[in-house]
């Protein structure tokens, strides 16, 4: 297997970016459509995350390859975390009702917060990437 058959850091952080972002369209898309008009704002709130969080994580995708270390992989390994906890706890919220997933949801706030302080960390700490 050559080094260009080898999937990648950066390759796997811009296709999970670019697979949540699709996804945060298409549950968008459901939720405007297919939802009671008082599920919408939580929903809303779901998708809005996600969609920041896509971006995110392409932006980590490309970071990856120009800063090689542990930082920049953990900032986009807790943005995963923190999208399946807090959009997925808001959306399971809405499509079961079962009010008690909703304490998932800080959690995922603080994967998002966690990956985004690491990636100011590898930004603010050229020579020190938390290395492998």
């Amino acid at each position: 297997m050559s080094g260009s058959d080898i999937v990648t850091t950066e390759r796997i952080f811009v296709a999970l970016g670019a697979l949540s972002a699709l996804a945060a369209v298409a549950l968008g898309a459901y939720g405007a459509h297919a939802l009671p008009a008082n599920d919408t704002t939580t929903w809303s709130k779901a998708v809005d995350y996600q969609m920041a969080h896509a971006l995110g994580l392409l932006l980590v995708g490309v970071l990856a390859g120009r800063w090689p270390g542990l930082a920049v992989r953990w900032a986009g390994a807790l943005l995963v975390v923190g999208t399946l906890l807090f959009s997925g706890s808001l959306y399971a919220l809405v499509l079961t009702g079962v009010r008690g997933l909703g304490w998932l949801t800080p959690f995922g706030g603080i994967a998002f917060m966690l990956g985004w302080l690491l990636l100011a960390w590898a930004a603010w700490r050229p020579g020190d990437r938390l290395s492998d």
